[in-house]
């Protein structure tokens, strides 16, 4: 059986790309084939080069140029994107190529903290602020509107009161790094 090849999309550090990259090594079915990042200095794209994967950068120009996303993807004959801290919005011509092929990860238990502006350490401040109990990731289809998509899988963890914006952002990474790869196994398998 042929691989499938996935693109991971990443803005920042990478730790989710690289724990996937790794976690794929000897898969006999999904073989990471590229990583995309938004921005040049993304620490993920020299993660991602250590680990023998191709690495490519589209910036919001590239990255809503059809005449450039398309052959990169196509050139790469990827078939399955994953966003693993992508921040920009992803291009309706993407989603349109890539039907119910495209999924992202949330640090949040959507539909809660979802939307513009909802990234990264935003996130685990709003879940504090809120006083919420407990927190977790979120595994959804892309649409055209953001944190929207039909949810895939949440894994939950508790909270304490007096956890801190860090204690949940790390509590919530904790779930990632176990969970992450997991998920995006069994979406595979079952396209």
């Amino acid at each position: 059986m042929e691989k499938l090849n996935i693109a991971i999309f990443v803005s920042g550090s990478g730790t989710n790309c690289e724990n996937l990259i790794k976690y794929f090594a000897d898969s006999e079915r999904v073989c990471c084939a590229l990583v995309v990042s938004n921005k040049p200095d993304a620490l993920a794209l020299e993660r991602a080069r250590r680990l023998g994967v191709e690495t490519a950068v589209a910036p919001k120009p590239q990255l809503n140029d059809p005449e450039f996303m398309l052959p990169l993807l196509r050139d790469h004959r990827i078939g399955f994107i994953v966003l693993a801290g992508f921040l920009p919005l992803v291009p309706n011509f993407l989603i349109d190529a890539f039907p119910r092929r495209i999924i992202n990860l949330h640090p949040a238990l959507l539909p809660k903290y979802g939307g513009k502006g909802m990234w990264g350490h935003h996130v685990h401040e709003a879940v504090k602020a809120a006083g919420e109990t407990e927190t977790g990731m979120t595994v959804h289809w892309v649409t055209p509107v953001c944190d929207s998509g039909e949810i895939i899988a949440q894994v939950k963890v508790a909270l304490c009161p007096d956890d801190t914006a860090d204690d949940i952002a790390r509590k919530e990474h904790e779930l990632e790094m176990t969970h992450f790869p997991k998920i995006v196994e069994q979406v595979v398998q079952e396209l």
